[in-house]
């Protein structure tokens, strides 16, 4: 496997801006497999770094919500950090992660990102479902790019609100 991890062109980050529903993902600790209905809303604060507000539903259907800020490190290939640490903490090295995007169609709509660990994936879609052909075609995208996807976690979508 190729250790180096291609990333996109052109990236544009305030049309990437706004709310993002995750379709997949690799497992992750601090997403448990139960989670449902999981959203991403990024947003630019006033210092140009991205506010990120994840929220999903628990097992229980409960609301949870985490707030982190992103920063572009390469703007022009879709490379960012992101933190979840307290604003007071974020200086701490070592306590960032990376948010590449790997795949992103024109108009903004579907979106692959990963890590250059390849340990990290997520398909993101405007909306809460994305039809089976485009959701391929991303995960051949992923695979390709040297990312096992045998633990990949579909997300259900159930139509509750977390806003």
């Amino acid at each position: 496997m190729n250790s180096e991890l291609n990333t996109i062109s052109g990236f544009n980050l305030q049309r990437y801006l706004g709310t993002w529903y995750e379709i997949a993902r690799l497992p992750m600790r601090h997403e448990p497999e139960d989670s449902t209905d999981i959203s991403a809303t990024y947003s630019l604060n006033e210092d140009s770094k991205v506010r990120v507000q994840n929220r999903r539903l628990d097992g229980q259907g409960q609301l949870d919500e985490s707030i982190g800020e992103a920063t572009p490190v390469d703007a022009e290939h879709g490379k960012l950090e992101v933190s979840f640490l307290p604003e007071g903490l974020r200086w701490i090295p070592f306590t960032k992660g990376d948010y590449w995007i790997l795949k992103l169609d024109p108009e903004y709509q579907t979106a692959l990102v990963g890590d250059p660990s390849r340990k990290y994936l997520w398909l993101l879609h405007r909306h809460p479902q994305l039809d089976e052909a485009t959701q391929n075609e991303y995960l051949a995208q992923a695979k390709s790019l040297g990312y096992d996807l045998s633990d990949l976690i579909y997300t259900p979508h159930t139509g509750r609100p977390t806003a």
